[in-house]
């Protein structure tokens, strides 16, 4: 009979009731941590959530309290929602410690550097090598960690969590799934109105639900498969041809793209900057630099597949394939095509041409403490010209240099110590330890170390007009912001981010054997595009038209040069 007793015991409360079955339980049932974790979650760990929130119009009424309330309690039961999934015997610790991780690291980064937190913020953390990810590492972000996550991890793994039935346990996790839903639903209602009207005009506050938005985020990324076939790259002009110019030609055309890093177009000197950061740039008169530049995206990730893609930028987003890019196209050409690259990779598109990339070169004068200023492109760049084939070479070359550049937050290291012309500049990684003028210094020096290689470059193509038709085009990728409303860094949502992470410094210099072959005018250039918008949805166009490629992928309306193009110029064909 006892055990008879014992093993009912055992079926309706769990074997810690059979185990103690004249005391009362140490042990907490599992929906009491979720519940505990999840209010943690909403509370502690969104401070730049309720930042923001406070900052709402009408906030400080009963009314704005209210939202805030429901609005806090909504976010809580979503945690709780989310949780109750994951309430097993052995998921429910991993569960809880995972997101206190994610909601710890999104809340520093959310309120060091005024970011939000989508799909393609976690695309550019999954592609940061180990030299960025060290950049960004300091003592606040352990301290901000470990305050946001000891106190709710030692509670947690110092209490047992009650055992229970499978099938009674399966009751308890859905009753409380079922609760947290009913509890958004009832407080949606109740502030319906308001939460409405403040997600619509307050985008970013989506973005800032912490950890909900990474788990959206990772969600996103989990299913893009579902979405976008990457299990086959489609070919892209295969069809590519020279054009007419390349028949007899005495010299082969050599086209320099580089490829900018964190360039913010307000910062140039050249566009009218009230500081001289483009000192040598700017007193050049062959120069065409356009004024009202916008990138395809707001990090390296989305920007660089975009701007070597033929579809522009709505039509990338919304592409059910990955397709071969501009680099493909002029390598089906015939051309010689070189990647150098002094940033963390190539993001796909030069996957299939010949590379170097800069970590494999040694100088201590250019590349002190392993990393390399971008002027380490430029030495021994002949050698590396003569050993492409030399069947391709003679059609014509592309080289890109992919820059290092602006890239934050260790904006000082990217000037040697004769080009920090502005003083005193941020020697930290932890922006918010300097001011925001100390932060535009290093921000400014790094735009003059730019300057100086692309002069260097344009020299350089300069000194090879015995044997090559020269050409460079420099676009930068996206924007930084540098402090401006408490915003640093880049990679917000393209819909929200500001200007300063979307304008961007597109330079190009084309020598006058390049004018007289392509047909297009730099005094013309320099009239069209001081003030017209362009975008990088014209750069794959723009590149296919100036080395003369025939292809039916081209786009002629696309192309940034058609308007300069003497009409006796051979185009080509679209």
């Amino acid at each position: 009979m006892p055990l008879l007793l014992q093993r009912m015991q055992r079926l309706a409360f769990g074997r810690r009731a059979v185990a103690h079955p004249t005391h009362p339980s140490r042990d907490i049932h599992p929906a009491w941590v979720v519940v505990l974790a999840s209010a943690w979650l909403a509370t502690a760990c969104n401070v730049p959530l309720w930042r923001e929130v406070a900052a709402l119009p009408g906030q400080d009424t009963l009314r704005g309290w209210g939202f805030a309330l429901a609005f806090a309690v909504i976010v809580a039961a979503g945690n709780a929602a989310l949780l109750s999934v994951l309430a097993w015997r052995w998921t429910l610790k991993p569960a809880i410690t995972v997101m206190l991780l994610m909601a710890a690291f999104g809340a520093y980064f959310m309120l060091a550097y005024g970011i939000a937190i989508d799909a393609s913020m976690l695309v550019n953390v999954m592609q940061t090598d180990v030299k960025e990810a060290g950049d960004l590492l300091n003592w606040r972000m352990l301290a901000t960690v470990l305050a946001l996550t000891a106190p709710p991890l030692l509670w947690l793994y110092r209490r047992p969590v009650r055992r229970m039935h499978a099938f009674r346990h399966m009751a308890h996790n859905g009753a409380l799934l079922v609760g947290s839903i009913v509890v958004i639903v009832v407080c949606l209602l109740l502030v319906f109105q308001d939460f409405a009207s403040v997600m619509r005009n307050h985008t970013k506050l989506r973005y800032l639900i912490n950890p909900l938005n990474s788990v959206y985020a990772l969600g996103n990324i989990a299913t893009k498969p579902l979405r976008l076939d990457t299990s086959t790259l489609m070919p892209l002009g295969r069809d590519a041809q020279l054009g007419a110019s390349y028949a007899g030609q005495q010299k082969p055309p050599l086209l320099v793209l580089v490829l900018g890093e964190t360039g913010r177009s307000v910062n140039f000197g050249l566009n009218g900057y009230d500081r001289p950061t483009t000192p040598l740039l700017s007193a050049r008169t062959d120069l065409v630099t356009a004024r009202n530049a916008w990138s395809c995206g707001t990090s390296t990730a989305a920007s660089v597949p975009c701007m070597f893609s033929h579809l522009g930028r709505s039509g990338f987003e919304a592409r059910k394939a990955n397709y071969e890019s501009l680099i493909d196209v002029l390598h089906h050409a015939g051309l010689a095509v070189l990647w150098l690259d002094n940033q963390a990779g190539c993001k796909g598109v030069c996957e299939r041409v010949g590379q170097v990339h800069t970590t494999a070169l040694q100088d201590p004068a250019l590349c002190p403490d392993g990393e390399c200023l971008d002027p380490i492109m430029l030495k021994d760049l002949d050698q590396r010209l003569a050993n492409l084939p030399a069947e391709q070479r003679s059609r014509g070359t592309v080289v890109v240099m992919h820059q290092m550049g602006s890239h934050g937050p260790a904006y000082f290291k990217r000037s040697a110590a004769a080009l920090k012309k502005f003083q005193p500049e941020c020697t930290s990684t932890a922006l918010q330890e300097c001011t925001q003028a100390q932060v535009v210094n290093a921000y400014d020096n790094s735009i003059v170390q730019t300057d100086q290689f692309l002069d260097s470059v344009i020299n350089w193509l300069s000194a090879q007009s015995d044997k090559a038709q020269t050409a460079m085009i420099y676009a930068a990728d996206h924007g930084e912001s540098l402090g401006e409303n408490n915003i640093y860094l880049h990679g917000l949502p393209y819909s929200i981010a500001p200007d300063v992470q979307k304008h961007v410094p597109w330079i190009t210099w084309l020598s006058p054997a390049m004018q007289a072959r392509s047909g297009v005018s730099t005094p013309c250039l320099q009239k069209d595009l001081a003030e017209r918008r362009i975008t990088h949805d014209g750069y794959f166009h723009s590149v296919l038209g100036l080395m003369d490629v025939k292809t039916s992928v081209y786009n002629r309306d696309w192309d940034m040069f058609t308007g300069c193009r003497h009409p006796a110029a051979v185009q080509p064909a679209g």
